[in-house]
């Protein structure tokens, strides 16, 4: 272990203990108030923030669905469920459907591709495939668009029975008769 020279030390603490005197902590302490007073006077939005506006509802679709939500009810393991939410453009623009994509891998979304005109109808088919999801479940499904809020969400509900097995029913072969 290496020891420190204790005069050497000494004499540094003695520079720093004197150059620190009354009268410069006082000019610190004021050009800090300065500081602080300035920073309380400037706006809490930044320089470098961009300036946002509504936006213009002729150029927005909007989304007017039949329903959000699908409860599928009690199904078993390894079947598919599928449901369309259909929804009528209720917006000013057509509607544009930028992307769809589901909360697990277990659904898969297909939908309306092309502009949904005013006044028109368009669809979000969701699949779900309830292999290996046994238990309550509630996937989602995201759509992205043209409209405002940009993201909307729709929903299955259900639950699924799991798959009896030879373990679980106590079977464990071909019963000898």
């Amino acid at each position: 272990m290496k020891y420190f020279n204790l005069p050497f030390m000494l004499a540094i603490g003695a520079i720093a203990f004197s150059s620190c005197s009354n009268n410069d902590q006082s000019e610190k302490i004021a050009e800090l108030e300065q500081k602080i007073a300035q920073m309380e006077t400037i706006p809490a939005v930044p320089a470098n923030a961009q300036s946002t506006t509504a936006a213009d509802p002729s150029t927005l679709g909007k989304f007017k669905f039949e329903e959000l939500e699908f409860d599928f009810g009690t199904i078993a393991e390894g079947k598919t469920v599928e449901h369309v939410f259909n929804f009528v453009n209720d917006g000013q623009a057509p509607l544009v459907i930028s992307n769809v994509t589901a909360s697990c891998g277990c659904t898969t979304p297909d939908y309306s591709k092309t502009p949904v005109k005013p006044g028109e109808s368009g669809f979000i088919k969701v699949s779900f495939n309830s292999s290996g999801k046994p238990g309550t479940q509630a996937p989602t499904v995201s759509i992205q668009a043209n409209t405002s809020p940009s993201v909307n969400r729709l929903r299955l509900k259900g639950n699924v029975t799991p798959k009896t097995t030879a373990k679980a029913t106590g079977q464990l072969g071909p019963v000898k008769k």
